[in-house]
């Protein structure tokens, strides 16, 4: 019998490959990852455990001059201020030195919290699935493979109706100037159009980090919502500074995403730490 060749980012046993690649960084993008290695270990000191690379960098879809870098840290404890503020400043010196990105965001956690039960279908499999080594031992090792199912699909994105009066705080207080809403249009787009695409993707029976393609296979299956996904994945790569395009997503796109979501697969489970 031929081997089954893999598809849809999947191995060949029908688990989701792990995306991003060191090898895969473009030559423009190269002195970045290697400024933030090298700078890493002196920001956190003995309190890192590892280092990832995530995003468009390491799947080799940066776009120069605007596409950001993205960092995941694991500290042996959990975060403190400091180190956030720590982070903080290490992604502003990364982002002034080097033109090639714009902007950059670090996320801080704690090992122990990475290789917990609770998230073990969430961060974990971001940090197995969608992060790239760069610095230190890989906690993947110690993760299980993951398929597309539904348990995935209620824990990574299943808390979507928690969100949203979160995200018309943040509109209210943003003003109206483009240069504050473009962020926000950025972030709710890519959001909702990977909720959207992780409500169809057990049926999809795939993995992909592409916007578009994502936007594509959730239309294959709800139709009537596939020209706001496919908008919003646009919106997602070239964010416009539109206020009614953020009131279309908490008023409409949002809510009927949310209430679908927990139709089909239910709701995340609560974390204790968060309200």
């Amino acid at each position: 019998m031929a081997e089954t060749l893999p598809s849809r980012g999947l191995d060949s046993q029908g688990h989701i490959a792990r995306e991003g690649s060191l090898a895969r960084v473009a030559d423009v993008f190269r002195p970045v990852v290697v400024a933030a290695r090298d700078r890493i270990p002196g920001v956190f000191g003995a309190r890192l455990h590892s280092a990832y690379l995530y995003g468009s960098i390491p799947r080799g879809a940066a776009r120069e001059g605007r596409s950001d870098l993205d960092l995941l840290v694991v500290l042996r404890e959990e975060p403190t201020d400091t180190d956030r503020a720590d982070g903080r400043a290490l992604d502003e010196a990364l982002d002034k030195e080097f033109p090639q990105i714009d902007g950059g965001g670090t996320l801080l956690v704690g090992h122990a919290r990475v290789l917990s039960d609770l998230e073990r279908h969430d961060l974990g499999w971001f940090l197995a699935c969608l992060c790239t080594p760069l610095l230190g031992e890989d906690l993947a090792e110690h993760l299980p493979r993951y398929r597309p199912d539904s348990l995935l699909a209620r824990e990574t994105n299943g808390d979507l109706a928690l969100l949203l009066p979160r995200w018309r705080d943040r509109i209210a207080s943003a003003g109206d100037s483009e240069e504050a809403l473009r962020p926000l249009v950025r972030f709710m787009s890519r959001r909702l159009v990977r909720t959207a695409f992780t409500l169809v993707m057990p049926r999809w029976n795939g993995w992909t980090s592409d916007l578009h393609e994502m936007a594509e296979a959730f239309g294959g299956y709800y139709a009537q919502r596939a020209a706001q996904l496919r908008a919003a994945a646009v919106l997602g790569y070239e964010p416009s500074g539109d206020r009614a395009v953020l009131s279309s997503y908490v008023d409409d796109l949002g809510p009927w995403l949310a209430e679908e979501y927990a139709r089909v697969h239910g709701v995340k489970a609560d974390r204790p730490d968060e309200p």
